[in-house]
């Protein structure tokens, strides 16, 4: 993909965070590729690829899992930690926040942080909760889950303890990076605000956020993995023994 290496000064700031808060601006393709507006759609007997099973494939290659519904949590939770990364980057940041409208955002399914996201027009917006949750929660992560329940056997609970989870890991890394370098005000912003939204009804009572310390009461199945074991916020002190369901929340 041959993306313009120019960037939203916003935007630009992000880059010491790491690839996951990196949003870049502009762009053009080498190949047509979705929005995230069309990836959310429903399953089209048309269309050869649909990009969501594209991804699910993608991460089940990567982990060798035989189970799409572990791929399908996996690949879900990694977008919301880049939504997440992105809107509490700038917030944190710069107190506001570009237009994450899923029609503005082209996706790469088979790319990965920070090249599989690009913007292709910059509106600011607001940084406060009630803004951040409208553009990642109701714009992104509703439309999302449906669209994955739609095609693989996973429970809501599942689903909204992974964006709980990325939202405190986004916050989580925002207060490290602000220890690190004489902002510990990116990390108290990032906090207040992960823990404000972490009361909207769309996340309430996926899991408690002590400081940075986030403890979910589901799981991502990442256990299932082979190889894999509990993340370090899951519900399970230990990975189950046989098991075929995880707890929802």
């Amino acid at each position: 993909m041959d993306l313009d290496p120019r960037l939203d000064p916003r935007l630009a700031a992000l880059r010491p965070l790491g690839g996951f808060f990196v949003l870049r601006a502009a762009g053009t393709a080498d190949r047509p590729l979705p929005t995230l507006a069309q990836a959310y759609g429903p399953v089209r007997p048309d269309v050869h690829d649909d990009p969501l099973d594209a991804r699910v494939r993608r991460v089940a290659h990567a982990l060798r899992t035989p189970e799409a519904r572990v791929a399908a949590s996996v690949a879900q939770q990694g977008l919301a930690a880049r939504l997440w990364s992105v809107a509490l980057g700038c917030a944190a940041l710069h107190g506001s926040v570009p237009d994450l409208a899923p029609g503005l955002l082209r996706w790469d399914p088979d790319g990965s942080a920070p090249d599989d996201l690009w913007l292709t027009e910059v509106r600011p917006r607001g940084a406060d909760a009630t803004t951040i949750a409208d553009l990642v929660l109701h714009g992104h992560l509703e439309p999302l889950a449906v669209a994955l329940r739609s095609r693989h056997r996973l429970a809501p609970g599942l689903l909204r303890g992974n964006a709980a989870s990325a939202l405190a890991g986004a916050a989580r890394e925002l207060d490290r990076w602000g220890r690190g370098h004489g902002r510990t005000d990116v990390g108290a912003r990032a906090v207040g605000l992960a823990a404000e939204l972490l009361t909207h009804p769309l996340l309430a009572g996926a899991g408690t956020l002590t400081g940075t310390a986030f403890r979910r009461r589901s799981c991502c199945l990442y256990y299932r993995v082979p190889g894999g074991g509990v993340c370090g916020d899951c519900c399970f002190p230990r990975p189950p023994r046989s098991s075929p369901r995880a707890p929802s929340g």
